[in-house]
């Protein structure tokens, strides 16, 4: 996996997302700033409901604000037509799930091939692919193993192994350790750690556990709208 240079890699400005209910207008991110280094490790925090998916997913490219600009790399991805939209997230963009996503039939190699197939590498080359994004996450010994076959802590790293596969610019993940206990949450955090550490990817994690954020290198809060430095009252 490569590192990535120093420097500015996401930048949000001035977005809004307003959803609609019926004759009611909700306002999740309101005139929303956020800037985030490439090789950072960020922790995003909030109450339930304070909007913090819905950034990530603005920042992954699968939403768009209502109104202000999302800028990755040297793409602004709000302004992209869907079809440059999904091959640039497809490139770009490693999501990693709560509830991990994994699909129960193929094995364990076959979910890490998935986003592979979207790309133009021969079978020998996706094979190469998955066996490197398997012994990153420590399961070498698991490939042909399914789903129902490993543990909540095992289908985690598939599924950051599915997410790592295509060698992305960005990691997201939405509640990692969410659905671990805190001995499995804790080798997931590692392992982000690590790559993050060791493989210079760029991290943006949401999260509600204190001990989760204390593991990334800066953490905001998002709180009616808006983010701070600090926690909300």
């Amino acid at each position: 996996m490569s590192s990535e240079a120093n420097g500015l890699l996401v930048k949000v400005s001035q977005v809004e997302k307003v959803f609609h209910r019926g004759s009611e207008e909700i306002r999740v991110l309101s005139k929303l700033d956020l800037e985030v280094e490439r090789g950072e490790f960020l922790a995003l925090m909030g109450p339930s409901g304070s909007g913090k998916s819905t950034l990530l997913n603005l920042i992954g490219g699968l939403d768009r604000p209502s109104s202000g600009t999302v800028q990755v790399g040297e793409e602004q991805i709000h302004a992209l037509s869907d079809r440059v939209l999904a091959a640039w997230r497809a490139r770009h963009v490693g999501f990693v799930f709560q509830l991990y996503n994994l699909l129960p039939v193929l094995s364990a190699e076959r979910n890490v091939e998935l986003p592979l197939l979207l790309t133009r590498l021969s079978k020998a080359e996706r094979r190469r692919h998955v066996t490197a994004a398997l012994e990153v996450v420590g399961l070498s010994h698991r490939t042909r193993h399914f789903p129902r076959q490993l543990s909540g802590g095992e289908q985690q790293r598939v599924g950051i192994a599915r997410a790592i596969v295509t060698d992305p610019t960005l990691l997201l993940c939405d509640e990692p350790t969410g659905d671990l206990d805190r001995k499995a949450g804790d080798e997931i955090l590692t392992l982000l750690n690590a790559l993050n550490r060791d493989h210079g990817k760029t991290i943006i994690m949401v999260t509600h556990d204190p001990h989760a954020s204390a593991r990334a290198s800066r953490t905001v809060y998002l709180n009616k709208g808006q983010l701070s430095t600090t926690p909300p009252d």
